[in-house]
């Protein structure tokens, strides 16, 4: 008898949450300013806000990988959807900029859980091409979430102000929750300890250092040099205490298998260079072209919405074209896109944005869904949900960075100040994806068919 093709039903709930952590993501895109005025947010706060959601995914998604791994991942998935409906609760509620950048953090904490075993229970249920096409969905629930998310924020502000998208949240949270326990498998447990010392390192040292890019912009040069350097130290650390765990959540031995390290600086690229410039474009067109925040959202939707139709043409593409040579052309692509954004400036309308969000979405859909392949695909099955939370913790962690260096550039005078700003950050996330892809090329080169890769 022929093997019954698996459930799609696992795919819906999984593509759902993946979306909804976007939607997490992108929500203050367009309703920061809203926020400001309603709260009060200095500088340092807002800062804090735009960072607060690639902060805590850096910083939690290897522990959730690890959690998936030891304790099962549809576990940890549903305890990460529980959290982001209760931290949304908070965000809704927040009386301040302290307690919003703390539910704000509590949220992509959550979404640690959901990305990080998301894929990974995908890599469970599905194998071969159903994979792939899998990864391709998945790639564009990436891309629908960031696409929804300032939408539905700008939308909900004439109905409940911005905190009407944290009240949505809530809901459709708790409904993804439950269907998740009652239609995902569970993977098998590994019955090995947790890194616990490695996780606090890890998260402890992402702190600081992301702490210390986002004071850059408004803290003393004594506060930033003290972030860097304990960062530094927590970090050091962690890859001394990485080498010794005999359980370690990030195996330092997968970084001499070119495909892992390949997969993972381009996910660092990735978020560093185009997904940190595009979070940023409404900032330019509400502020520097003075659109109204759906304006702006609406304008998105031309990189947002191409990712999540690219990405699903992108399972469509011939199995022999490699995962690898994906992810060169499409980094080549976002890099053009990228450059285009030069044409943005005080005295141009906000027409001239369009050509460089439709290359970038277009090439990013089709890196995301490489990078979803890719990030099972380099790992031993039994650390799946590993490989993908290595995979977003590079992307995120790139996009915080990435997301303080624009922040820093734009902070400027409006006007021609502004867009002057707009322009270096424009050449530094460019040069940053062009660096992605000279590793990625020298990776290549060094290595031939050492992955462990699995069909």
């Amino acid at each position: 008898m022929p093997e019954r093709a698996p459930s799609p039903m696992p795919l819906a709930i999984v593509a759902a949450a993946t979306c909804l952590a976007l939607v997490i993501f992108t929500a203050p895109l367009t309703t920061l300013e809203p926020m400001t005025a309603g709260l009060g947010l200095g500088p340092a706060l807002q800062a804090w806000v735009m960072s607060g959601t690639p902060l805590g995914s850096a910083c939690g998604l290897l522990t959730a990988g690890a959690l998936g791994d030891t304790l099962g991942r549809r576990r940890t998935f549903v305890g990460g959807l529980w959290l982001a409906a209760l931290s949304s609760v908070l965000a809704a509620l927040s009386p301040d900029g302290l307690i919003l950048v703390a539910a704000r953090i509590l949220q992509w904490l959550a979404s640690a859980g959901i990305m990080a075993c998301g894929l990974g229970l995908l890599g469970q249920v599905y194998s071969g091409p159903a994979r792939r096409r899998a990864s391709a969905i998945w790639a564009a629930a990436l891309g629908g979430g960031v696409a929804a998310g300032p939408l539905i924020a700008s939308g909900m502000l004439p109905l409940a102000g911005w905190q009407g998208i944290h009240w949505l949240l809530t809901p459709v949270s708790a409904a993804l929750a439950l269907a998740a326990t009652a239609r995902l498998p569970e993977s098998p447990r590994t019955g090995q300890r947790i890194d616990v010392p490695g996780s606090l390192l890890l998260i402890t040292g992402l702190g600081c250092l992301l702490s210390a890019l986002i004071e850059v912009r408004v803290g003393g040069p004594g506060l930033v040099a003290g972030l860097l350097a304990a960062a530094v130290l927590l970090l050091a650390v962690f890859l001394r205490q990485e080498a010794r765990s005999p359980n370690p959540i990030l195996p330092l031995d997968l970084f001499r298998h070119a495909d892992f390290s390949g997969a993972t600086l381009a996910a660092f690229a990735s978020g560093a260079g185009v997904l940190a410039l595009m979070s940023m474009v409404p900032t330019v067109l509400v502020r520097g072209l003075g659109l109204s925040p759906l304006g702006a959202a609406v304008i998105l939707l031309a990189w947002s919405g191409l990712t999540v139709l690219s990405a699903l043409g992108a399972g469509r593409l011939p199995d022999a074209l490699s995962s690898r040579t994906r992810i060169l052309v499409s980094i080549c692509g976002c890099a053009a896109g990228q450059a285009l954004m030069l044409r943005a400036d005080a005295g141009a309308g906000w027409a001239a944005v369009l050509p460089g969000l439709l290359v970038a979405g277009l090439s990013n859909g089709v890196l995301n869904a490489a990078l979803g392949h890719e990030a099972v695909q380099t790992v031993p099955p039994e650390r799946a949900a590993m490989g993908s939370a290595a995979n977003n913790t590079a992307r995120y962690t790139g996009s915080a960075l990435g997301i303080a260096l624009v922040s820093v550039l734009i902070a400027r005078a409006p006007g021609d100040g502004f867009f002057a700003g707009w322009h270096q950050a424009v050449v530094a996330s460019t040069a940053l994806s062009l660096l992605g892809l000279a590793a990625m090329l020298l990776l290549s080169r060094g290595s031939r068919g050492h992955a462990p890769t699995r069909p």
